[in-house]
């Protein structure tokens, strides 16, 4: 799992010197077994020093637990809400990551190792690790220090500096980037950082940060249109020349094959698409608890939020939104001739767990919304607290796809050509139509134009079905969705009420259509329990009638002039005076 030690920005032993522990953080050496006389001296020693770059990598739950609007849950987070406050401290404002990174790219050992090719290629796998770590920052906290050197107490320069500019820090990471595309292993290894890796890293920054660049303008900054082309070429080359295609077999755990690219237990099965994965092991006991999470009643009950599974088409890849009535469909009718991923993402009638034959149907005592995710999800052994072993994807080539024709639509340099090299292939794993840029163009969803309100131009409606696919193809994927939001500038999306199945009146339903009643809606006092699951009339939108309203009790805000960017901690502010505080945070 990914460390999340804090460390004050190494400020504390400057400003305060006052202890030999704020000193000895400072000094000593990453493990007891590092020095710098002797270390460095062989490939097995870069091999054992960069092994722990890879705990930097996300872990279980922030890969598949995302919080923003695809996901409801019983509780918000605040940044969902828009109820953070200050922090007196925070983790996510923590530097010893980058101290130890920092440790072997500045040793002599290693600027004067005999190899060249050995020391560039793990060179550029500390650079890879060291791009990833100030993404995150850039993301979290918009502009913030650079540091290529590991500090020394003394050095009061720059303990005590101020912020770099977003600029700077984005240009940095793209030569470290560039280093570790032009030295790292172009072999295909799901579970090692390869040159493959760094493309798709690239492709991912390169995106984010020209779409930042193009839609925040309150921010002023440079270079958005040169930040996409970057993403174009990073993404075209990993297409082109990387040894990775959209995953097809049918001969997985559900003969689906997109459902099966998160089902499978191990990696190898689905490599033809996953470029980097974190993984697992019984044997090992390195387990995690997502099964858990998804079936548990006291995991947050995670569900489907209503306008998320609105957005899926209809099979002959017609607008679902464009039915009339739409939105007082039940879920049996809603769920039917749909998007072939809606049905791998969530239970639908006839869903059955991988190893048995019986339908199962919707646990309301396991969703809020009644929209039960079943991606990641494999045999029913893995449900228990900490159990499952699945491996978990970071990066994969479907991204990469999207990524490509998203950076071409902001661009204006789309064209039909690219969606079918591109979007086509990820609808053609599922038999979708493939979307046609003219079409969309000329009749841009109205359902999509409402919920993302900074789309314009010639290319709004195919920038607005990418997003559509971007949604639907990467949900639960390492908190993609919300990064989507900030990067846009949508943050109003999350005010709207979270909502979940339609019910048009009280009574018992029965969701599957198989006899047996699953849920009952009622009014006045609750009555005494028959078997389904029961739903007060008060936890629906209308009253008595309308769909699911969850954490109706929560009013959440967004505030477009601070809440892009995260608030810096009060005592790194107090410890060095020439930080400044992100913008209107007080």
């Amino acid at each position: 799992m990914k460390k999340n030690i804090h460390n004050k920005l190494f400020i504390l032993a400057s400003v305060l010197l006052l202890s030999a522990c704020s000193k000895d953080f400072l000094e000593r050496y990453p493990t007891a077994s590092v020095t710098p006389p002797t270390f460095f001296q062989s490939e097995s020693d870069f091999i054992t020093y960069t092994n722990q770059f890879y705990g930097y990598l996300p872990g279980d739950a922030e890969i598949y637990g995302e919080s923003a609007d695809n996901i409801v849950k019983s509780s918000v987070d605040q940044q969902v809400s828009g109820t953070r406050l200050i922090p007196t401290t925070d983790s996510k404002w923590g530097w010893s990551e980058l101290r130890t990174i920092n440790f072997m790219l500045t040793s002599e050992n290693v600027k004067n190792y005999h190899d060249a090719a050995v020391r560039d290629h793990y060179v550029g796998l500390a650079k890879f690790f060291r791009a990833y770590f100030y993404f995150e920052k850039i993301r979290i906290f918009g502009d913030v220090p650079w540091y290529g050197v590991v500090i020394a107490t003394n050095d009061e320069a720059n303990l005590m500096k101020p912020r770099d500019s977003r600029v700077l820090i984005v240009d940095s990471i793209l030569s470290d980037i560039n280093f570790a595309i032009d030295h790292l292993d172009a072999g295909k290894k799901v579970e090692r950082v390869t040159k493959w890796t760094a493309l798709a890293l690239k492709s991912r920054i390169c995106l984010y940060e020209g779409t930042w660049r193009k839609y925040h303008t309150e921010f002023n900054l440079p270079g958005a249109e040169e930040l996409l082309n970057e993403c174009v070429a990073a993404s075209q080359t990993l297409m082109e020349e990387g040894p990775y295609m959209v995953y097809t077999k049918t001969d997985g755990p559900t003969g689906k094959p997109y459902q099966d690219l998160f089902a499978t237990l191990t990696l190898e099965p689905v490599a033809d698409e996953v470029i980097l994965g974190r993984r697992y092991s019984n044997e090992l006991s390195l387990k995690h608890g997502l099964q858990f999470y998804i079936t548990a009643r006291t995991q947050g009950k995670p569900g489907l939020e209503k306008r998320l599974v609105n957005s899926y088409l209809m099979a002959d890849g017609s607008r679902f939104t464009d039915i009339p009535g739409y939105d007082t469909l039940q879920y049996y009718e809603e769920v039917q001739n749909r998007d072939p991923r809606l049905a791998q993402t969530i239970r639908t009638p006839g869903y059955t767990r991988i190893g048995q034959t019986t339908p199962v149907a919707v646990d309301f005592e396991s969703t809020m919304t009644g929209y039960q995710p079943i991606k990641w999800m494999n045999n029913p052994s893995f449900d228990g607290n900490g159990q499952s072993i699945q491996d978990l994807v970071l990066f994969r080539l479907g991204e990469v796809l999207l990524n490509y024709a998203e950076a071409k639509a902001e661009l204006g340099t789309l064209n039909q050509a690219d969606i079918d090299k591109s979007i086509w292939l990820l609808r053609d794993r599922v038999s979708m139509p493939n979307l046609n840029m003219a079409a969309a163009n000329a009749s841009p969803d109205p359902y999509l134009a409402a919920l993302y309100k900074n789309v314009n131009g010639a290319n709004k409606g195919v920038i607005l079905e990418i997003r559509r696919e971007r949604r639907i193809e990467l949900i639960m994927e390492s908190h993609l969705r919300w990064e989507d939001i900030m990067r846009w500038k949508e943050g109003q999306i999350l005010t709207a009420p979270f909502q979940g199945m339609y019910f048009p009146r009280p009574g018992f339903y029965d969701l599957d259509r198989n006899g047996v009643m699953d849920v009952e809606i009622y009014t006045g006092s609750k009555p005494p329990a028959t078997g389904p699951y029961q739903i007060p009339a008060s936890d629906l939108s209308g009253g008595t009638k309308g769909n699911i309203v969850t954490n109706r009790n929560i009013v959440k805000v967004f505030d477009e002039t601070k809440d892009y960017l995260w608030p810096l901690p009060i005592e790194d502010l107090t410890l060095n005076k020439k930080l400044e505080q992100n913008p209107n945070w007080k």
